[in-house]
């Protein structure tokens, strides 16, 4: 798809979801087979180079959850691993987070509507990694209660949550932006004495 196709697609989306605010589910973009570069192009950036290079920049970690949808009660909350998170803005209180087009835990949450930010302290590498993972129960022997507002999983022992509704979706290449509208947020207990989960060069520091 290109870059015109893949607007028309946001702007679509976004009008089936009421943008800029979303109140009820939100149906997922298609998966579209995306090509940047053609058959007979070069790419510009070598991506193992590209992956080398941005790893360099470390980062914070968070698990971001979404309670289950209708007719999901056997299937259980959503929930993925998630590097690409930001603060966005202040007034009115936005967040984001960056999720692959192809992620199957992404058309969940879409679904929801809603969604939950768990940032992770350095104590809960194993717990990351167990939501890293395609296709497991990620929730087995996770403890969680619900967040105030959406009923998203708040994850025990984390150091800070974010309870969100999604407030708009934006195509980035092979990623969605998705921004989401600040409803409710708090620190995990003792989270002032916790050290955060960080990222680097392809592992946790």
């Amino acid at each position: 798809m290109g870059h015109a196709g893949m607007a028309a697609a946001a702007v679509r989306y976004l009008r089936s979801a009421g943008a800029p605010t979303v109140a009820g589910p939100v149906e997922a973009l298609p998966r579209p087979d995306l090509r940047a570069v053609g058959d007979d192009e070069r790419a510009p950036v070598d991506q193992a180079e590209f992956r080398r290079v941005l790893g360099n920049f470390a980062t914070g970690v968070t698990v971001v959850t979404a309670p289950a949808g209708e007719g999901e009660d056997r299937v259980g909350p959503a929930g993925f691993a998630c590097q690409s998170f930001s603060s966005l803005s202040l007034d009115p209180p936005l967040v984001c987070f960056m999720v692959g087009r192809t992620s199957t835990t992404w058309p969940r949450i879409a679904r929801a509507g809603v969604f939950c930010v768990n940032v992770l302290g350095a104590h809960q590498g194993e717990m990351c990694r167990g939501f890293a993972v395609s296709g497991a129960d990620k929730f087995a022997g996770v403890v969680y209660d619900a967040a105030p507002v959406s009923g998203s999983p708040r994850l025990a022992g984390v150091a800070a949550w974010i309870d969100c509704t999604i407030h708009a979706v934006h195509t980035g290449g092979d990623h969605l932006i998705v921004v989401g509208r600040v409803n409710a947020l708090g620190i995990g207990d003792g989270a002032d004495d916790l050290a955060p989960l960080l990222f680097h060069k392809g592992r946790f520091l």
